[in-house]
């Protein structure tokens, strides 16, 4: 089930409704059984494999607390989940990827053997929950955290519904004791998570989708676009990816806000970032916390020295570009942009030249320079091969121009009309302005005024829920949530 459905906008009412009418020792039930039919209203067999991820971490994780004095077999129980993770993501996500790759390398040395492909369904969210397991068997491995002995709740922590299929990856000393806990009913905390929700459908079913429609009409068809209308292709993508991701986080966190939970902060304005580095700390923060304590730290971190430093700096952009998929070009995505990111740490840019341009125009300037990065950026990661990837640079690099002729070439190739322009304009604005009341945390003195308050989310409620939804159903280019296939 995505959450710019249909399905979505009856299921959440019930499972809110259930959650609080229902005494406290059956809601953790209630929210199971709610987070099953979740993931399984796409595709109810592959199930499995979340049932089958849960059930070894519950054991693995129950054994190494069992077993805390005996390292070889706390070692052999670690290992056991993270093969069995790791297993199910390479299966299903990497296997045929990494087929081809073997039969292009033997096509080309002349070698006739061939390696058949499966055909595996992706499952949806295999990426996120298999990380927030293994997290948590190394956590308990660790000693950072004492093993749930509970199935019910381990199972409930694995599969809550809002965070299940594209994160944030929580970590379980956030999440675990939030579950376990008996919330009352708050009207603040329900207010708080009705604005991130109306906020995060905002984002996703006004904005990204409708900068979606413009970035289709260049990367499917680059042969009539010129510089310009990639450029623009490439900036739309920018804003499309970070609403489309930041509104899915939005929604989740405001889901879970309506019952007491609260979900760590995934994104924390990226683009307002002075470099590339500060870039990647506001954006996807839970999966940028992971890769940080499960790989970059383990393998050394900063403390084996300066080159060290770079070259774990250098694998983790890697591996975080090829779990986004398995494609070449988010292969040579995460690899460039580790390559920037050692940059910026081995020329030391921000000690170098944070000061001298710690004004408000040079800090505009820096801004305005990471947002152009990362549109050369989005050429990469958007592009479906690197055959594609070099035509969209060949057209932004080559097919230059200036004048009426070539704003117009470029209009024209985007698809865009005035009325579009001024729609994106006041979508944007909107964005903002909407962005600001759904962080924004109840204060005592508003207290005093509980009924105003509740008539203005009324009001809030009734007009975005109505837009976000008539943009749904009205447009011909809905699209579901980008990150549920990573």
């Amino acid at each position: 089930m995505t959450f710019n459905s249909i399905a979505f906008l009856i299921f959440c009412p019930i499972v809110l409704a259930g959650y609080w009418l229902l005494p406290f020792r059956f809601r953790k039930y209630w929210l199971l059984a709610a987070s099953y039919f979740f993931y399984m209203y796409w595709n109810p067999v592959l199930v499995f494999l979340l049932l089958l991820s849960t059930a070894v971490d519950y054991f693995c994780s129950i054994g190494i607390e069992r077993w805390r004095g005996k390292k070889s077999v706390m070692k052999l129980l670690l290992m056991v989940s993270i093969f069995m993770n790791l297993g199910l993501l390479f299966t299903f996500k990497y296997a045929d990827f990494f087929g081809e790759t073997v039969n292009l390398l033997c096509q080309s040395i002349g070698i006739g053997y061939r390696v058949p492909k499966l055909n595996l369904i992706l499952p949806v969210g295999i990426s996120f929950y298999t990380f927030q397991t293994m997290s948590y068997t190394i956590d308990v491995y660790r000693g950072d955290f004492h093993a749930e002995k509970d199935p019910i709740t381990f199972a409930l922590y694995v599969t809550y519904f809002p965070q299940l299929v594209a994160g944030p990856i929580e970590n379980p000393r956030n999440l675990l004791p939030q579950l376990c806990k008996e919330h009352t009913f708050n009207w603040d905390d329900f207010t708080a998570g009705g604005r991130l929700l109306l906020s995060g459908f905002f984002r996703k079913c006004v904005v990204a989708d409708f900068c979606g429609i413009y970035v289709n009409n260049i990367f499917n068809n680059p042969g009539n676009a010129n510089s310009l209308a990639v450029a623009c292709a490439g900036g739309l993508f920018c804003i499309q990816i970070y609403c489309d991701f930041a509104g899915y986080s939005e929604i989740a966190s405001g889901c879970a806000r309506m019952m007491g939970v609260k979900l760590m902060r995934n994104f924390d304005k990226p683009y307002l970032s002075q470099s590339i580095t500060e870039l990647f700390r506001r954006w996807h923060i839970s999966l940028n916390y992971w890769f940080t304590n499960y790989v970059y730290i383990p393998l050394g971190g900063s403390r084996k020295g300066k080159a060290r430093r770079l070259l774990n700096t250098f694998i983790v952009f890697a591996l975080c570009g090829l779990w986004h998929g398995a494609r070449w070009t988010y292969v040579l995505w995460g690899a460039c942009t580790g390559i920037l990111v050692c940059l910026e740490s081995l020329l030391d840019i921000n000690r170098r030249f944070g000061p001298r341009w710690n004004t408000p125009v040079g800090k505009l300037l820096r801004r305005t320079g990471v947002f152009l990065l990362s549109i050369c950026s989005s050429l990469v990661f958007r592009s479906e091969s690197l055959s594609h990837m070099v035509v969209m640079y060949q057209r932004l690099l080559t097919q230059t121009g200036f004048g009426t002729a070539y704003l117009q070439q470029a209009y024209q190739a985007l698809g865009l009309t005035t009325l579009a322009v001024f729609q994106l304009v006041l979508s944007l604005v909107a964005m903002y302005k909407l962005n600001h009341w759904a962080y924004r945390e109840p204060t005592p003195a508003a207290s005093d005024h509980v009924w105003a308050q509740r008539i203005s989310v009324a009001v809030y409620f009734t007009l975005i829920i109505g837009m976000c939804w008539l943009a749904l159903l009205v447009s011909k280019d809905v699209a579901g949530f980008a990150y549920f296939q990573f």
